[in-house]
């Protein structure tokens, strides 16, 4: 089993959770993040005035899979969330020692 953890930019959701999809994956978990890369921050305007920040708003996509089912997700992802820009993000690709369903006490594979 493969944990799978994409960064990309806030806007691509949607064309990755479609690629995955299609790709039979039928969980993912998205979660709200900040950082940063050689993309060293951005400018922004609040009120008028032009302010610096070094922190890029981004989305962490995390989806455990079968090992054989992790080379298509990581194609998946990178595909659809590419744009050709800086800081289209990163895609970790981690091993999990075991899983359990907690409403069925299913574990590994079977609990995904």
């Amino acid at each position: 089993m493969k944990l799978v953890i994409a960064i990309i930019k806030p806007f691509k959701l949607d064309e990755v959770r479609e690629a995955l999809t299609e790709l039979g994956v039928t969980g993912m978990t998205v979660t709200e993040v900040k950082g940063f890369g050689r993309q060293k921050g951005q400018t922004e305007i609040y009120r008028g005035a032009e302010y610096s920040t070094n922190m890029v708003p981004k989305l962490k996509i995390e989806v455990a899979c079968t090992a054989d089912l992790s080379s298509r997700v990581v194609e998946a992802i990178q595909a659809s969330a590419n744009t050709g820009a800086i800081g289209d993000g990163k895609i970790f690709v981690l091993e999990i020692g075991e899983a359990v369903r907690i409403r069925t006490g299913e574990t590994d594979a079977n609990a995904l």
